[in-house]
């Protein structure tokens, strides 16, 4: 190999990583404070190592070089000479063998293994424990249509957890990206009517290091080690299984959104592995404090946190985005996306990684979703991101929640959230549908454990119920998790039915977690990221068909009538073309709501109107049916209850804990 460095011609790739050329490979490497950084061919079985020279040219912090005649399939490693300095942040230890963070394609799953956490001195060759890279060949960009569309309904999905257990999925099948694809699978989604699926993480993931010993695994991926491979578990085909994914929603007219974390790796904190970019250059990949270079920054809980602000890292983000783009994704939801803006002085809407996005003319056209808090310090910065970032919005889970536990003085809240979240989004000019609603995700209590345990169980998670949330704002509905009890039943599956259609009858954009449609459960765990087992799997043979008919006439209803799902902000003044408010408050006799009328406040109406019609929204929370009274019809017309949470009733007549939706008609 030293002979083929030598007749190849220096010039710094335009490209990281290793790109193919018609010369051979060419391989670029960032590595600001290394000696030098060493490229590791194996044999083709990726099994034994065959040849290891320094890559010999270096153009400032780019380590690189050409090797002629290398081909799609070559499999290879990096490893980094460097001072080994932990109270500089330096960590470099060429007995580590390093996965390329641009590599697209590895041989084989990430395993844990103390080994990747061993000092130099130990003199423990990895490469028995880290996958091997493998160059590819180039595919054909996807071509984007421009701006994205808007989502009119976002399906949260854990790819192992929808297929392992779908009997319409083939068995060989099950647990990849290629089983989405399957036909019941995609008629289920149309059936529902969403309009984008949200896929928990497919980047290549490592277990975090206390889940082997307790006999437990990662189950959601939120654990990276690189930002542009697939998992070979997920997709064993490489991108080509992500492309071909993209493609058959697309046909299907639904988009894919990609839940991507670029906030930590799987590297953690300095107990943790060495894998990637820890031993390509610990200090620049990761922030560190500013009086200790030492010391790793823990934004994240995670052990440490990605230097998002510093160019080379910055590159390496973007460039991982409009990889997945190139593939057909639609766009992105961002893991602790305050990460995304923080510098050594906090977070910032001007931050460069925000500035770079939104400069990019294909990355500023994509869907943008951030979770919009981390653990560091001020890090809830819910509808702080910029235009046109949407945003999880917990506040709206929180006060649907609340109010229908039944909080004192949830009502003015709940009416907020109804309404668009304004008070959130309005300041920076952004519409309700920077919104994302939603009640439940695969983060906490599902759907059905909300209503059915009022205190989290986590015990099979092997840290004796001490994590996960510990204010939920759930409720068990007089026992304790599963039972038979008739009453204890009905009254859960009323709860089920009014939070979600609180959920679709709002103005943003909602999102729900797959199989909370027809009543999953996690059996009281609202943390179960290691729970990667057919107990937890969905189950699809106990499916409730009824709720899964409900919650598509749900979907139907807000195409139905536009007025649900407005793009602007309610402001009770007459619309365009109207002489009514767009919005009025009604008390249970029809009169509008007075602001002395909104404490304690358990029945009320929303009157949403435009210029040719209206629809009134009725909320009751009590246990018991209530009258309402709509207020006069236009000449003409006539209000008919189109919907009812719970058993129909009489027009103006609302069953106990139920949402009921009237139009006026002619």
């Amino acid at each position: 190999m030293a002979d083929a460095w030598r007749t190849a011609p220096c010039a710094l790739p335009a490209r990281m990583g290793a790109s193919l050329t018609q010369d051979g490979v060419a391989f670029a490497v960032f590595s600001r404070n290394s000696d030098s950084v060493q490229l590791c061919l194996f044999d083709d079985d990726g099994e034994r190592e065959i040849a290891r020279q320094p890559l010999p040219c270096r153009s400032g912090d780019i380590h690189h070089g050409l090797l002629p005649g290398a081909k799609p399939g070559l499999r290879y490693g990096l490893r980094v000479e460097g001072p080994w300095q932990p109270e500089r942040g330096h960590r470099f230890d060429a007995t580590k063998l390093l996965v390329d963070p641009y590599a697209t394609l590895i041989d084989r799953p990430f395993r844990w293994d103390l080994a990747l956490a061993a000092p130099p001195s130990a003199g423990i060759d990895t490469a028995a424990f880290v996958p091997r890279c493998i160059i590819t060949g180039s595919e054909p960009a996807w071509i984007r249509p421009g701006r994205e569309p808007t989502p009119a309904f976002i399906y949260e999905l854990g790819v192992k957890s929808l297929t392992m257990r779908h009997p319409g999925v083939p068995q060989p099948l099950r647990g990849t990206l290629a089983a989405l694809t399957a036909e019941p699978v995609l008629a289920h989604l149309q059936r529902l009517r969403v309009s984008h699926v949200e896929l928990m993480p497919v980047a290549a993931w490592m277990d975090e290091r206390h889940l082997p010993p307790l006999g437990l695994s990662n189950a959601w991926g939120y654990n990276p080690v690189n930002f542009f491979a697939l998992d070979p578990r997920l997709a064993p085909g490489g991108e080509a299984d992500l492309r071909a994914l993209c493609a058959a929603y697309a046909q299907a007219g639904i988009g894919v959104i990609l839940d991507i974390v670029l906030n930590h790796t799987a590297e953690s904190d300095e107990h943790g592995a060495t894998i990637c970019l820890r031993g390509l250059d610990n200090a620049v990949y990761y922030r560190h404090a500013t009086d200790d270079p030492g010391k790793l920054i823990n934004d994240t809980g995670c052990g440490h946190t990605l230097a998002l602000d510093r160019a080379p890292v910055l590159r390496m983000a973007t460039d991982a985005l409009r990889h997945w783009r190139a593939c057909g994704v639609a766009g992105f939801r961002f893991d602790l996306g305050t990460v995304m803006g923080r510098s050594d002085t906090g977070f910032s809407a001007e931050a460069p990684l925000f500035a770079a996005l939104l400069q990019d003319p294909d990355l500023a056209n994509a869907l943008l979703i951030a979770e919009p808090w981390d653990i560091g310090p001020g890090g809830y910065r819910l509808g702080e991101f910029p235009s046109p970032f949407a945003e999880w919005n917990g506040r709206y889970r929180d006060d649907i929640r609340r109010f229908w536990r039944g909080d004192e003085g949830a009502a003015g809240a709940l009416a907020t959230r109804l309404s668009g979240s304004a008070d959130l989004f309005a300041g920076r000019h952004r519409g309700p549908n920077a919104s994302i609603n939603f009640i439940a995700a695969h983060d906490g209590f599902t759907l059905a454990d909300l209503v059915a345990y009022a205190a989290k169980h986590n015990e099979a998670n092997g840290e004796d119920n001490r994590d996960g949330d510990n204010d939920s704002h759930s409720w068990n509905n007089g026992i304790e998790g599963v039972n038979d009890d008739a009453a204890v039943k009905a009254a859960r599956d009323r709860d089920i039915r009014a939070l979600l259609a609180t959920l679709f009858l709002s103005r943003g954009i909602p999102m729900l977690t797959a199989g909370d449609e027809f009543g999953r459960t996690q059996f009281g765990n609202n943390n179960a990221y290691a729970q990667d087992n057919d107990r937890f799997w969905l189950d699809w043979a106990g499916a409730d068909q009824e709720l899964i008919a409900f919650v598509a006439r749900l979907a139907a209803l807000r195409e139905e009538y536009p007025l649900i799902r407005g793009e602007s902000f309610l402001t009770g003044q007459p619309s365009e073309g109207s002489e009514r408010p767009d919005a009025t408050w009604l008390r249970a006799d029809g009169a509008p709501l007075t602001d002395a009328d909104w404490r304690g406040l358990d029945v009320f109406g929303l009157l949403l109107t435009g210029p040719n019609d209206a629809v009134l929204i009725a909320f009751n929370r009590r246990h018991e049916p209530t009258i309402f009274a709509p207020p006069d019809a236009l000449a003409g017309r006539a209000w008919r209850q189109v919907f009812c949470s719970s058993s129909a009733g009489e027009a103006a007549r609302l069953p106990p804990r139920g949402v009921s939706l009237f139009a006026e008609i002619s």
